[in-house]
């Protein structure tokens, strides 16, 4: 990057009117580039192979130019790309910092795609990878769309929301996304690079977007906001910065820490934060009452999903690699064994990883830490707020000591019976029985036949729950209900409720 980076980032801003009519002209966008690669040229794209995207692009025109400049990274004659970048000047997009000259030709100097996440085509702007081509990343390099951009993408609520704030925002893509569903947004970021191509980012949209220096929370002390998305720097290991879009200074998870203890701290009433962090998991602790103690006793429904569990070798050999080091080479082999030294030093035998929810509430702080690393297609967003919703009902519920006994509950039309039965030796036997929700996180729960049976009652316009209960009591040779019986029911129900294969009608 040149060295008067105020300057240079002005011009890139000031370049992208232009770039943006380029782009658009061009059709450089995220569903006419599936169109022209075709699936299979494209899943190669995602897998790195650029010899099957570089044939295709060969064919496609002005559009495979800039498929070959921006996403390949080759070295194309100066002509070529001044005709597919038009009216671009190539002159100023040099002085930007967006391309660069390689003797008789041009090569981009920065990472430029579409991603198309749900609102029509973006362009994010962000420093080269190692994706097509070896290269060492410097520690303010800044990341573009990776997978964890993605996941938290499909993760985050985008119900509308009067104000988000992105922290970290690295090139911007969680703030590009916001603005979408919400009227104001703002970005927090302690790398100046970043800022700089988030601002990019942001003008090559045409979307305005309130970018602030600063570490953490500090530059939005006293703010509140109605969201809090996240991407922090959650690597988990020693305390040292290599990168600072992974690397936060802090020891193992201190980074997930501070966030999900000072998150609450910004959100408005009601506010949602849906953010990605890591945990370590010590020999002979739990988990979730590490991730547990980092919330305030006050304030806070709190939802935090596991989706992956590594071990330390796994966890160290894949962020080498993200880095563009080889785990063979000595000098990575170092890095790796200071890097398992600290893990041995804290008795970490593996890292988890997940979304984070919080929910600003008015009461005492809620968690339910669980695991969810089988497979399922839809995205966690608007599952989190229905999530949220139905643990507000189940507070409301145990506050009001006839309200659950009262009400009608149905079964979700997405919710299934299944039964598993292993051939033995008197024929066919049943194993296990289970409430399997077919959306959403497909959430599966292993029920008796007093539960199916009871569930099996609820229906809009049938019986409240309590005369349900009443009547499998009777039908398991009892005429009152129990203490204990009335507990285990509400304990099922309340559990079906939270994970919504159960409603209230």
């Amino acid at each position: 990057m040149p060295t008067n980076q105020t300057t240079t980032g002005s011009l890139l801003t000031a370049l992208c009117p232009d770039l943006r009519a380029a782009l658009t002209r061009v059709g450089y966008n995220a569903d006419t580039l599936l169109e022209v690669l075709g699936p299979d040229v494209h899943a190669a794209l995602g897998r790195s192979e650029p010899v099957p995207v570089r044939r295709a692009a060969r064919r496609a025109g002005t559009l495979g130019t800039l498929i070959r400049l921006l996403l390949l990274g080759d070295a194309l004659p100066e002509r070529e790309v001044a005709a597919a970048l038009a009216p671009v000047d190539i002159d100023r997009a040099v002085a930007a910092g967006l391309l660069t000259r390689d003797v008789d030709d041009v090569r981009a100097a920065l990472d430029l795609r579409p991603l198309d996440a749900g609102e029509g085509t973006r362009w994010i702007l962000s420093d080269l990878d190692d994706s097509m081509s070896r290269r060492t990343l410097t520690e303010d390099h800044v990341l573009g769309v990776g997978h964890a951009s993605l996941s938290l993408l499909r993760a985050t609520p985008t119900r509308r929301v009067g104000s988000v704030l992105d922290l970290g925002t690295g090139c911007g893509v969680q703030a590009v996304h916001a603005a979408a569903y919400a009227d104001r947004v703002t970005a927090t970021d302690v790398n100046p690079r970043a800022l700089w191509l988030a601002e990019a980012t942001a003008a090559l949209n045409g979307l305005d977007i309130e970018l602030l220096p600063g570490s953490w929370f500090e530059p939005v002390a006293g703010r509140r906001f109605d969201q809090v998305v996240a991407n922090p720097p959650f690597v988990v290991g020693p305390a040292r910065i290599e990168h600072t879009y992974r690397d936060s200074g802090l020891a193992l998870d201190g980074a997930s820490e501070l966030v999900i203890s000072q998150a609450p701290n910004v959100l408005a009433p009601g506010g949602t934060a849906a953010m990605l962090a890591a945990w370590v998991h010590v020999d002979g602790e739990d988990w979730r009452q590490r991730v547990s103690s980092w919330l305030p006793a006050q304030g806070v429904d709190a939802w935090v999903v596991q989706r992956d569990v590594a071990d330390p070798a796994l966890y160290v050999g894949t962020w080498l690699r993200d880095a563009g080091l080889d785990p063979r080479d000595p000098a990575a082999q170092a890095r790796a064994e200071q890097w398992l030294d600290a893990f041995s030093a804290a008795d970490v035998d593996a890292i988890g990883f997940g979304f984070v929810y919080l929910h600003a509430i008015d009461g005492p702080t809620e968690l339910l830490a669980e695991d969810l690393m089988h497979g399922f297609d839809d995205p966690l967003g608007a599952e989190a707020i229905a999530y949220f919703e139905r643990s507000a009902w189940l507070r409301r519920a145990a506050a009001e000591e006839n309200l659950v006994w009262s009400t009608r509950f149905v079964v979700d039309s997405a919710t299934a019976l299944e039964r598993v039965y292993l051939h033995g030796e008197f024929g066919w036997q049943q194993q296990v029985a289970r409430l399997h929700r077919g959306d959403g996180p497909r959430w599966q729960h292993e029920v008796d036949e007093s539960t199916i049976a009871l569930v099996a009652g609820m229906r809009a316009e049938g019986l409240p729950l309590q005369e349900l209960i009443e009547l499998l009591a009777l039908a398991h040779g009892s005429g009152e209900i129990t203490e204990e019986f009335a507990a285990d029911a509400l304990s099922v129900v309340a559990g079906l409720v939270r994970h919504g294969l159960v409603r209230p009608g």
